[in-house]
């Protein structure tokens, strides 16, 4: 007997609602039916499945969810497509809501017998449609959309004021000028039909069929199949994809490599991201990865000679979970139409990411749209099918269009760039230059106040406006140290599950690209109420140790929410002045300007004081975490330099502080004691950052490359591994230390949230900090992963609380999924923030002549050697790229003298750490590891993909300029070359895109770009602690 629960008092969220019994109900629910529209629809479920990305138009107002079709879409469309209905439904600029009809006693009918199950779920659609128009006491007509034709004629009269009509009706007769809702709905009807009459008249088969699910379960339990990430080779597509392992099941794989999978028959319809079962080849059909140099082509095979040793081998036998999205794509020139074949309206298009297989779309707009970057969606892909099918879904921007070309990182990398909507700005509290905000008299009797006691300042970047840090030491009474760590408050404002909770929630962080930002809080918040201003009061989260005087020992902690008012905003060079006694730095400080001189001097001498035993403290912390195996990986930041009217005038790299270390290690330090707080009072369901160590195998190429150089790296622990790299350094070229790092930091595992009842305590420990605890807490301005540790560190340490906070701590299960998330959406923006600077870095070149312009010509450190080429660094530009010595008509390089080197036939030889190249007349060329060489660079254009930086070997020599000199010097330098020039190629490019932008560009601009300053200064300089081309941030933090 299965029993069904009914109640009279379902929600049903609608504003026009009388009933005081639903009010009450439905004011505990939150999100609420405008009564701002003609009408209600309530689509059917085969709508919500085949329709829903129209349904998620903004026009479409008044959207009444019914339960039923809603878990129709969770059945039988699979979890992602669900998650996006569940998004759109929390979307507060989305006027839709969800009924739970099954469980209102007056709107579920129980399934008849004999019924189908798609009668059965529109005639309960239906029932609880008509209700809903007399429950609102027919002020608003209820139109139920279905495609169910016997629906239509059965249910077309039956209730007055409820409409039965198909959807393609629905379009024509309410929305007749929603062009675009139009065009996806012809779209995906094409799409639908072309797979109906493919799979009746192609029998063949392209591929096997999956295995049915229950044999891919028990086959992995079995340890016959194995499951894991489906990863293609971007320089490969065609050949190679990779398998990292995951889940072994009940019995352990000895295998400690990924799995090879070769070809597209191997892969079998699966697609980069799909969580695939697979299933080994014998050991004697095992091969190898390819070693060679190459670059995105359509070869279905490689050369024998380029392949590495063999390596474990399989086939996808099925495909757990797909996990598709929107892919940016771009329609065929017309040379390309005409080969394709005679049917017109069936398309290949080609994906801008190489990893992604050509897609057949059905459309009459290719030639239309032949120069535009187009988003479509895959809808199948069938084994009688070579590609998989899919429909067009909007245009975002011309091919080379820096605002197109923006837009399509963003779609790649699911970032919605969409502004706050007013009913998220509505809860924002106010606060204008006129009426700034102000502390609230009974908020200020919950707090401790620190306003009068403690001298706190913060130190940032010049320019930053969303300061969400500041610091203070003091003497006690006791003669011990107090040093204090203080954070805004986010969560004061921000409350659990509120709107601005929700839209935060789903950004998880603030988008840095090369010349914007997308920021994760309105600005009201991140830049002003928030933001630790100097001379304004704020609510704050400090933390307070009492440290021993002189060995700094903690004594005691004390975690509180605090009211303080910063007495200083400093800039880092200013700290670092004052730190070295520079008294030239004092007039940059302008909260002493208005003071005499007396009073100067006096307030001077205590800020010097405290930033002085700042730095004391910081260093001994360090030297502790050093002790332990701290590792160094450097990151890069950058400072703008301006002319008199705050216009750029340079962008240069920041120099290395020791005041940046400073802050650095009293964040850490946070970080680390509210990470042991939670979960303490947490162990099961605290949110922490564990760094895990590197697999072995992956440190093979360090330990290589420094050998060549006679360094012998350990890699067995972080410490090992901390004090090998400090010994591996060349007094005559610092690069080559650097590059060992870097090397290190790619062998490294990605820094990631857990919830601490997702894994046993051992596995907790953060290997790059060398800390057993960690987590985030410093940065709640532009990360939501410290906003929720925030709340459990309120509940954990404010007595006896009880309700709102107490309530917000979230289940193990449910934090899981939030930190998936949150993982998820911090590696889209470091691929977006690489790729736009990619962007930028190609439209710098692309404008240059490479054969004339000196900046095209640079020096480069050779940092791996292939079986046909070298892999190069470029410090000038912080560039990584191939540079070919044997090219594609078989012609080898070949350098005489200070001319430039020339193609001309003959052989290469390669060994560990060398590869020379032999003419057929006799002359050679050796490279070898760290060799420096001078190279061209170009940009190697596509219509379809990203443009690319492409290097060309002209000398075997080291090109000398004034900053290659400097740089060998001094290591400082060094650091700094690595962005100079992606800086400047950044700003170039934005001046020219200002010269050559139309009048629709302003529109375009606000469409994609919420925070854009007069100057590429200001959004810079608000990155902050991240840096353009830094790929040590996840490790260091």
């Amino acid at each position: 007997v299965r029993e069904h629960y009914l109640r009279p008092d379902v929600p049903c969220r609608s504003a026009l609602c009388r009933s005081a019994q639903c009010r009450a109900a439905c004011a505990r629910d939150g999100k609420m039916l405008s009564d701002d529209v003609t009408h209600y629809v309530v689509p059917d479920c085969k709508v919500v499945q085949e329709y829903l990305e129209i349904l998620e138009f903004p026009e479409l107002k008044g959207i009444i969810f019914m339960q039923t079709a809603c878990q129709a879409v969770q059945h039988q469309k699979g979890r992602r497509q669900y998650n996006k209905l569940r998004n759109l439904l929390k979307d507060p600029r989305h006027d839709c809501t969800v009924f739970s009809n099954e469980f209102h006693q007056h709107c579920y009918l129980p399934r008849e017998k004999g019924e189908s199950m798609e009668k059965w779920q529109t005639r309960n659609i239906y029932n609880a449609a008509a209700w809903y128009y007399n429950h609102c006491l027919g002020q608003m007509p209820v139109v139920m959309v279905t495609e169910d034709e016997d629906a239509i004629r059965q249910y077309g009269n039956e209730t007055e004021g409820v409409f039965v009509i198909s959807f393609k009706n629905y379009l024509d007769n309410f929305w007749p000028d929603l062009k675009a809702a139009h065009e996806l709905f012809d779209s995906i009807v094409q799409a639908r039909r072309e797979r109906e009459s493919e799979s009746q008249e192609n029998h063949g088969k392209e591929y096997p069929e999956h295995l049915p699910v229950e044999i891919l379960e028990s086959g992995i339990k079995s340890g016959r199949f194995l499951q894991g990430t489906l990863n293609v080779n971007k320089h490969r597509a065609q050949l190679e994809a990779f398998v990292r392992l995951q889940g072994f099941g009940s019995k352990d794989t000895e295998l400690q490599s990924d799995i090879l999978i070769y070809g597209a028959k191997a892969r079998n319809r699966a697609i980069h991201g799909d969580v695939v079962v697979v299933e080994l080849l014998p050991v004697h059909e095992w091969k190898g990865r390819t070693v060679a140099l190459c670059e995105n082509e359509t070869e279905d095979k490689a050369p024998a000679d380029t392949t590495g040793d063999p390596m474990p081998t399989g086939k996808v036998v099925g495909i757990i979970q797909k996990n598709w999205r929107d892919y940016v794509v771009t329609f065929p020139s017309k040379e390309e139409s005409q080969s394709q074949g005679r049917n017109a309206q069936k398309v290949l298009v080609t994906p801008w990411d190489y990893r992604i297989p050509k897609i057949r779309i059905s459309t009459q707009q290719a030639e239309a749209l032949q120069e535009y970057r187009v988003v479509v969606r895959i809808d199948s892909w069938e084994s009688t099918s070579l590609y998989p099918n899919g429909h067009f879904v909007r245009v975002l921007g011309r091919i080379g269009d820096l605002e197109g070309e923006i837009a399509a990182i963003l779609v790649e990398n699911s970032i919605s760039a969409a502004p706050f909507s007013e009913i998220q700005m509505s809860e924002m509290p106010v606060s204008s230059p006129k009426n700034p905000w102000k502390v609230s008299p009974e908020e200020e009797k919950k707090r401790l106040d620190l306003r009068d006691t403690h001298l706190i300042f913060s130190i940032d970047p010049k320019g930053c406006e969303d300061v969400d840090d500041a610091l203070s030491v003091r003497t006690l009474p006791n003669g011990n140290l107090e040093l204090g760590v203080h954070i805004a408050d986010v969560t004061h404002f921000v409350a659990a599950n509120s709107y601005t909770d929700v839209e935060a929630r789903a950004r998880a962080t603030t988008y840095y690209l090369a010349d914007r930002r997308y920021d994760m809080l309105p600005a009201v918040l991140s830049a002003d109420v928030c933001s630790l201003l100097s001379g304004v009061d704020r609510y704050a989260v400090s933390v307070l140790w009492e440290l021993e005087k002189e060995s700094y020992e903690m004594l005691r902690v004390q975690y509180t929410k605090t009211l303080i008012r910063s007495a200083y905003k400093l800039e880092y060079e200013t700290a670092q002045g004052l730190l070295d006694g520079d008294t030239s730095v004092v007039g940059d400080i302008l909260e002493l300007k208005s003071l005499d001189e007396g009073m100067r001097q006096k307030k001077l001498a205590e800020l010097v004081w405290a930033i002085s035993k700042l730095t004391d403290i910081a260093r001994h912390i360090r030297a502790k975490r050093d002790r332990c195996g701290a590792l160094e990986l450097e990151g890069i930041e950058i400072r703008v330099q301006l002319d008199d009217r705050r216009n750029i005038h340079d962008l240069i790299p920041k120099q290395p502080l020791e005041v940046h270390e400073t802050v650095a290690e009293c964040m850490i330090l946070a970080n680390h004691w509210v990470a042991k707080r939670i979960s303490e009072d947490f162990p099961h369901q605290a949110l922490l950052r564990q760094h895990p160590p590197p697999r072995q195998e992956f440190f093979t190429e360090l330990r290589e490359c420094a050998s060549a150089k006679g360094f012998s790296i350990d890699t067995r622990s972080n410490k090992a591994l901390a004090e090998s790299l400090d010994r591996a350094n060349d007094p005559s070229d610092p690069i080559v230390n650097k590059l060992l790092r870097s090397m290190a930091t790619h062998a490294m595992s990605n820094a990631l949230y857990f919830s601490t009842g997702s894994c046993p305590e051992e596995q907790f420990h953060h290997y790059g900090l060398a800390l057993e605890k960690y987590t985030h807490f410093t940065s709640p301005i532009r990360r939501y992963a410290d906003i929720v540790v925030h709340r459990l560190l309120m509940a954990a340490t404010l007595e006896g609380t009880t309700g709102d906070v107490k309530d917000n701590i979230i289940s193990n299960k449910y934090l899981e999924e939030l930190c998936r998330h949150i993982n998820n959406r911090n590696r889209a923006a470091q691929r977006a923030q690489k790729q736009s600077t990619e962007l930028f870095q190609c439209m710098y070149f692309r404008d240059r002549s490479a054969e004339s312009d000196e900046r095209c010509v640079a020096d480069g450190v050779i940092y791996s050697i292939r079986t046909n080429g070298v892999l190069v660094f470029v410090p000038r530009y912080g560039i990584k790229g191939a540079a070919y010595i044997k090219n594609k008509e078989g012609l080898v390089i070949s350098c005489q003298g200070a001319g430039s080197c020339q193609w001309k036939p003959g052989s290469l030889h390669r060994s560990q750490h060398k590869i020379t190249s032999t003419t057929t007349s006799g002359d050679s060329v050796t490279l070898s590891l760290f060799d420096h060489i001078t190279v061209r660079i170009l940009v190697q254009t596509s219509r379809c993909h990203a443009d690319t930086i492409k290097l060309e070997i002209i000398r075997n020599t080291p090109h000398h300029t004034t900053d290659t000199e400097a740089a060998q010097k001094s290591l400082h330098v060094v650091k700094s070359d690595l962005v100079k020039e992606v800086s400047q190629s950044a700003e170039e490019a934005q001046r020219a895109q200002e010269r050559a932008r139309v009048e629709v560009m302003d529109e375009e601009s606000q469409e994609f770009c919420q925070t854009k300053g007069p100057s590429l200064y200001q959004l810079l300089e608000e990155i902050r602690e991240l840096a353009l081309l830094d790929v040590t941030e996840d490790i260091k933090m």
